[in-house]
């Protein structure tokens, strides 16, 4: 005969069903591939979560986004970053595995946290989302960093690692006709004002002895907007960056690139600003970003296979974002930088005594000095050592030469051609020696100093030095002493400064090029100078 159960037998079976339901649905989830799968369907749920979130915040007022700030996070663990469509941060995007969040990261493996980028190509949502905390590092250009620093104080924002260089992202297209720099005198051109575009406006103009006084400025909100209007007939120039360069040329016949950044490469530095209350709180955690970061660039660097998986993560992210970008434009646009190494960083941040190029401090000092002259600076600028966080680059040791700083630029030997080669810009400094002598005193090394050395070294374009004399004396004279005092200077910068020699082409004039009347005293004074002319590559 069949006996009922009691009621405590039941609730004995019951938890022991459920008992088995639990730890065998644990083993699946954590000795087999179910529980991987399953993982990565959350975090892609919450990924995409996330960027609706981004996306929704991108297009509200900063109140708004403030407001949503909890919102836009991806969790604790999650360090975001402010980027724009570039390829100079590839080094962290190819480190991270995507721009994505996620457990697939090196960050995540190697660390234990995560990384998400952020693209915020609108420059005042990126600096809302930085201000608002959505964002806990942020791209800048330390060049274009001067006139916005004042705007962010309140965050009291500091500079924490370089990404790259410019190496022919950025570029200066001019119509029919335009074959140098002084032939922009007088002329329009469409430039978004307070934008790395700008600075190497003031950078170029400077080296053919203009200013941007000298030409009218179209102010654009974005070189986007610059290349539009050059593209429709409205000016005469405009500093555009890659692929609009070649999409410029395509648009209006005859028009050419008269300089990019490939020669002017060390003007646009991109780096990573952070506010410093987060970098004091998260130090361990961002110098291990630091270092992957680095890790990732040099692999990108040194390595083939490499560099085209990072150009199919920026193809794969940005064609998804809606900028269509096939892996050959990605890998070109990795190609228009040079990836910061951390060699690099120790350069740019001053902790190699032996360097003698530029540094992130000569950078931010010059475009300041330069932008208040111009009137777009009015209040107090921090200076470098309050803005320079060089604590994560100083306390990371990275050993391997895919980590050394970058080789400067080797220079074939001179030719006679060299002597004729077409100038892109030439600026005239007026030395003074003493009659019939060529060395060089103090007063003139400081002329040489605050008149050129910063443009031959933001600049890695050969430079031809001419040596000009009056017509008083004999012709050949005049020549013979003329070539020995343009050898005097570029010995100086050779000697000082450590450049090359080969990228000095020597020319000793005499009187044969005047620009102004040897009649008179001060036309004779006029052309007693010497020449530095920037040749095209």
């Amino acid at each position: 005969m069949a006996r009922k159960l009691t009621t405590f037998s039941k609730l004995l079976i019951t938890l022991l069903i459920v008992a088995g339901i639990f730890f065998g649905g644990k083993f699946l989830m954590d000795s087999t591939g179910l529980g991987d799968k399953v993982d990565q369907l959350q975090e892609n749920a919450s990924s995409n979560n996330n960027n609706n979130n981004s996306n929704n915040n991108t297009n509200t007022t900063s109140s708004s986004t403030s407001n949503n700030n909890t919102s836009s996070r991806s969790g604790d663990d999650v360090i975001k970053i402010g980027v724009v469509t570039w390829g100079g941060y590839a080094g962290g995007q190819y480190f991270n595995e995507g721009f994505e969040a996620s457990t697939k990261s090196r960050f995540y493996k190697d660390y234990g946290f995560k990384v998400e980028f952020e693209v915020l190509d609108d420059y005042d949502a990126s600096r809302n989302a930085f201000k608002s905390g959505d964002v806990d590092l942020l791209w800048t250009t330390i060049d274009a960093f001067p006139p916005e620093v004042g705007g962010l104080a309140d965050f009291d924002p500091v500079v924490v690692f370089q990404a790259d260089w410019s190496r022919g992202g950025d570029a200066i297209v001019a119509r029919r006709g335009i074959t140098k720099v002084a032939d922009l005198k007088g002329k329009k051109i469409a430039v978004a004002e307070m934008t790395p575009s700008h600075s190497f406006l003031i950078w170029l103009m400077e080296a053919g002895g203009l200013s941007v006084k000298d030409v009218e400025i179209l102010g654009q909100p974005s070189a986007i907007d610059a290349a539009e209007v050059f593209k429709s007939g409205r000016c005469d120039a405009a500093v555009v960056w890659s692929p609009d360069d070649i999409l410029s040329l395509k648009a209006v016949p005859g028009s050419r690139v008269l300089e990019n950044s490939k020669s002017a490469a060390y003007i646009i530095a991109d780096v990573f600003i952070a506010k410093r209350k987060f970098i004091d709180g998260n130090k361990d955690k961002v110098r291990q970003l630091y270092e992957g970061w680095m890790k990732g660039a040099a692999e990108i660097n040194s390595n083939a296979t490499s560099r085209k998986k990072a150009a199919t993560i920026l193809s794969e992210e940005f064609t998804e974002r809606g900028t269509p970008l096939t892996v050959a434009e990605a890998d070109e646009m990795i190609g228009n930088v040079r990836l910061a190494t951390h060699g690099d960083n120790k350069n740019f941040f001053g902790l190699n005594a032996s360097y003698t190029g530029i540094k992130g401090d000569d950078l931010y000092r010059n475009m300041t000095d330069k932008y208040t002259d111009l009137g777009y600076i009015e209040s107090r600028v921090p200076t470098w050592r309050q803005i320079a966080y060089n604590g994560l680059v100083n306390s990371t040791t990275l050993a391997g030469t895919s980590h050394f700083p970058e080789k400067g630029k080797s220079y074939a030997k001179v030719t006679e051609a060299d002597k004729s080669t077409a100038a892109i810009s030439s600026k005239q400094v007026s030395i003074s020696f003493r009659t019939g002598e060529f060395q060089l005193d103090e007063n003139t090394k400081y002329i040489i100093d605050k008149e050129f050395v910063d443009i031959a070294k933001v600049f890695n374009s050969r430079i031809r030095i001419e040596g000009n004399t009056d017509n008083v004396g004999n012709l050949a004279s005049n020549k013979a002493l003329s070539l020995k005092r343009a050898q005097s200077v570029a010995n100086y910068l050779i000697k000082e400064h450590n450049m090359p020699a080969n990228r000095f082409v020597i020319v000793g004039n005499g009187p044969d090029k005047p620009v102004a009347d040897n009649n008179t005293a001060e036309g004779k004074a006029k052309n007693r100078r010497t020449d530095f002319e920037l040749l095209a590559n």
